[in-house]
């Protein structure tokens, strides 16, 4: 841990409360993200969706949620595991009473790692296949957004998410709430699942302008290609060899820039759609 970073207070209301999406399988981005911010000093609420890790190729992991809060409150956080179908308009609400009533205050940070993402092209992408990307990558997104916008009243003692006088240290104006979503720029052959996360960029890129006066920022991260399990080996070698560092990345390579975004020390990004895949071209 270096000296820039918040020394993680022990377990207990003053700890902020991040909710993040789509922390479904251990190896996930999501979960690394969970386990930096829990590390980092934030208790954490996130959602998974069994249905869909099981109707993809790599399955469902018995017990991740359970295993994942497991580790959460080993760094010292507390944790609320809630399954919901984001395809369900009426899902958001839900979300955010259950991570409000568990954790017993409100989600400071919310990061959206949760997505639809069936491969399919110009040709055989079928109706339902682009309404159901879109329903979770982009309408589940605005409307978690929205529910954040509409609850997030700022730090304690601060006016409109804005630390109201200066401290040591701190400007006037300090942003203390934060979204950040994940994105992806594959479309060619996997067009809904781009053409929805193209669309998830606009809205939270607007949501740095529109709630700006709550204190809060919004960025997007584009973690590049990392291995979840999901590559097979001719792709993976593509992928290295496209990188000038050539690797992969890892869960924790987006975790460590979406900690910072979460950090004090982050507080001046805003509006940005940010790259973390070590140069890999597009």
């Amino acid at each position: 841990m270096t000296n820039t970073e918040q020394r993680p207070p022990a377990s207990g209301p003053d700890r902020p409360i991040a909710l993040i999406t789509g922390v479904g399988r251990s190896i996930g981005i999501g979960a690394g993200i969970a386990r930096r911010l829990a590390a980092t000093g934030w208790d954490v609420a996130f959602t998974y969706w069994t249905p869909y890790d099981r109707r993809m190729e790599w399955g469902a992991e018995p017990g991740a949620a359970a295993s994942i809060e497991k580790e959460l409150a080993e760094a010292g956080a507390r944790t609320a595991a809630i399954e919901a179908d984001l395809t369900d308009p009426d899902a958001p609400t839900r979300i955010f009473d259950e991570a409000e009533q568990r954790l017993g205050g409100q989600v400071t940070a919310l990061v959206l790692s949760h997505a639809e993402s069936v491969d399919s092209g110009l040709l055989d992408t079928t109706v339902e296949a682009f309404d159901r990307h879109f329903a979770v990558n982009s309408r589940a997104s605005w409307l978690l957004i929205r529910e954040y916008g509409l609850r997030f009243r700022g730090a304690p003692g601060t006016t409109k998410g804005t630390t109201p006088s200066p401290t040591p240290g701190t400007a006037p104006g300090t942003a203390t709430g934060r979204i950040v979503a994940l994105t992806s720029d594959h479309t060619v052959g996997n067009l809904p699942y781009g053409a929805s996360k193209g669309a998830l960029d606009r809205i939270t890129l607007a949501a740095a302008h529109e709630l700006a006066h709550l204190g809060v920022t919004a960025n997007v991260v584009n973690p590049g290609p990392v291995d979840t399990g999901w590559m097979n080996d001719e792709l993976r070698e593509t992928l290295v060899r496209g990188t000038p560092l050539g690797r992969l990345g890892t869960p924790l390579d987006t975790a460590h820039l979406v900690g910072f975004l979460c950090s004090p020390e982050g507080q001046w990004v805003n509006g940005q759609l940010l790259k973390s895949n070590g140069g890999a071209a597009s």
